[in-house]
């Protein structure tokens, strides 16, 4: 006995004589006939397999077949790593990002995990934003934007801004330092997801 497969076929008539399509979604067999008439009725025009393979992928497209993420966002964990002009690692950090509205982002459980003299005291606010571009099966594409201050009680903080784009998984970019005294510097980033345990 021979496992049934999923079959679909349709029928048209009008301009055309007879258009036939026949295709079995397992192992996406099948064929594509097209029976055109010109003013005596004779002309007959065969289509091939990449046209069916075409179609048939392109319906699936349309139905909603197969599985597709609807996240717009970049909610999770992130471990970034900041590099100097020369590419030499400068500033580390981890940090969850959560969507807020719009384009905020909610930012918590910041740690720098190698923070140098400029922010050795572990006392800044964070702030984030997330432009979305696109998401094609769950990879968003957007901008992305983070601001991290000292807390110094003096007039003078040390602001570290990061600008990028985010790129499903990685967020890349260039960021710059400026503050007190020692405190100034810029180069490139990468930001990573960590993925759920």
């Amino acid at each position: 006995m021979y496992p049934v497969r999923p079959r679909c076929s349709a029928r048209f008539k009008g301009k055309f004589r007879l258009l036939t399509i026949q295709a079995t979604l397992e192992g996406l067999e099948g064929s594509l006939l097209l029976e055109a008439f010109d003013s005596e009725d004779t002309v007959r025009k065969q289509i091939g397999m990449i046209v069916l393979l075409m179609i048939v992928l392109l319906t699936l497209g349309l139905t909603g077949c197969g599985s597709s993420s609807s996240s717009s966002n970049i909610n999770g964990t992130w471990m970034a790593t900041l590099n100097d002009v020369n590419g030499s690692p400068v500033y580390s950090f981890s940090t969850t990002f959560t969507q807020g509205s719009g384009s905020s982002v909610s930012v918590t459980n910041f740690t720098f995990t190698s923070a140098g003299s400029c922010f050795a005291s572990d006392q800044t606010t964070e702030t984030a934003t997330f432009g979305l571009m696109g998401n094609f099966n769950g990879n968003v594409t957007g901008t992305f934007e983070m601001t991290i201050t000292t807390m110094f009680p003096g007039a003078t903080n040390n602001v570290l801004t990061l600008q990028g784009t985010v790129n499903g998984n990685t967020i890349s970019g260039t960021w710059m330092l400026t503050g007190l005294t020692g405190c100034s510097g810029n180069g490139n980033f990468t930001i990573h997801g960590v993925p759920p345990v």
